[in-house]
């Protein structure tokens, strides 16, 4: 008899969003008439840079050649993708990478999930809380996570490292031995970021300790503010100890065309394997690359006119950012992130619940968001506002939310 992965049992319930979606789903079924406004999941609503459409429209065309028809691709992306992406996201900030590190893939949450292929099951994980659920429970599923506790909402081989208010959401040094640490700046959820030198803290640690940082880096585009980092391997040391993750799904509203990328150093070695060359052999094994059209769109970001328009797109979400948390903030409630991020996060008022007050808002206000819970133990008491709406729309959700009662 085939034996399942017994891992996936212990799984608490659906993956979040599917929750919200669900309990959405039926407000409106039973609610038809009323006009939900959609500040919950990540998506993005503005649509392709125009450079990418036509650079997409061009390869389409090349498809219909014998001439210039691309079948199988290279899996760890094309050249001219990933030429484009080693000149504008690191030569350009003096940052030391090379072509064969680039990794192009269908998105950075693919790439988290697989990674953990890399590491064995007795590896220890540590996460910020809260914290992208998909760093969770993706170690659960390959049996790193231990048993999950309903009462704790923690699992029991994890290491749970509270990113709050209280600490600058600045997340301590384990006290306890870990082997991989998940860290996200500009921050899903919190919307906040780590200074240079709260990374070189890191850095310096992983290297003392041979833990491996891996480095979300998916909203980076959004950073305003001067000495924050982009890339963890601005990070002197960076190079031995760290994975980073990027994707172009909120820097250029690829969450439907689907493209990212990682970046797995040549340098980081742990106990004599390279993981350079063990995530090449296993993309070239499990993954057939991103598709010829995406990566020629991809590649018209980073075009002069590509980048003016992703620029001119990312500027219009961010408006909506500051929109949100000034509305907010005016309406009384306490909020943080908003300025390097497209995230808000929101302290519930009189200290609701976070599940209570997404029903509050969804019920009263129409307003679809997010609860903080669903992060993670230490977002309880909070909820989380994406800036990706409408100008329009963001405009109308705070003011439904200023005059609930």
């Amino acid at each position: 008899m085939a034996k399942p992965n017994f891992n996936y049992a212990k799984l608490p319930g659906s993956y979040l969003f599917a929750n919200i979606a669900h309990e959405t789903a039926a407000y409106q079924e039973a609610h038809p008439e009323a006009k939900l406004i959609k500040m919950g999941i990540g998506d993005v609503t503005r649509p392709l840079a125009p450079a990418v459409i036509k650079a997409m429209h061009e390869a389409v065309d090349d498809l219909a050649t014998p001439e210039h028809f691309h079948g199988y691709g290279p899996e760890q992306g094309y050249d001219f993708l990933r030429e484009a992406i080693l000149e504008n996201d690191f030569k350009a900030r003096g940052i030391d990478i090379t072509l064969d590190e680039i990794f192009v893939s269908d998105g950075a949450k693919s790439d988290c999930g697989n990674i953990g292929d890399l590491f064995d099951v007795d590896n220890v994980i540590a996460v910020c809380d809260p914290v992208y659920p998909v760093y969770v429970d993706s170690n659960a599923m390959s049996g790193r996570a231990g048993e999950y506790d309903a009462a704790t909402e923690k699992w029991s081989n994890i290491v749970y490292m509270p990113t709050t208010a209280e600490n600058g959401f600045s997340p301590e040094l384990p006290k306890e031995h870990v082997d991989i640490v998940y860290l996200c700046s500009p921050n899903n959820p919190t919307g906040t970021v780590l200074s240079y030198e709260q990374l070189k803290t890191w850095v310096d640690y992983a290297n003392e300790t041979h833990a491996v940082i891996m480095f979300d880096a998916a909203y980076e585009r959004f950073i305003t503010e001067e000495g924050i980092p982009h890339s963890i391997f601005e990070i002197p040391g960076a190079r031995t100890c760290a994975i980073e993750f990027r994707s172009f799904s909120k820097t250029a509203g690829f969450t439907g065309a689907r493209c990212g990328y990682t970046v797995v150093p040549k340098d980081l070695v742990r106990e004599g394997q390279n993981l350079n060359a063990m995530w090449n052999r296993r993309q070239t094994t499990k993954f057939n690359g991103a598709s010829y059209v995406i990566q020629r769109g991809a590649a018209a970001i980073f075009t002069p006119e590509g980048s003016a328009q992703i620029d001119e797109t990312i500027d219009y979400y961010r408006k909506n950012a500051h929109m949100i948390k000034e509305g907010l903030e005016a309406a009384g409630y306490e909020v943080y992130g908003a300025m390097n991020s497209p995230y808000i996060w929101c302290k519930t008022p009189d200290g609701m619940g976070s599940w209570d007050f997404f029903r509050k808002l969804l019920t009263e206000a129409n307003v679809i968001t997010t609860p903080g819970a669903g992060f993670g133990p230490s977002g309880e008491g909070y909820i989380r506002l994406t800036a990706f709406g409408s100008a329009e729309s963001t405009k109308e959700a705070l003011e439904r939310i200023a005059n609930m009662a």
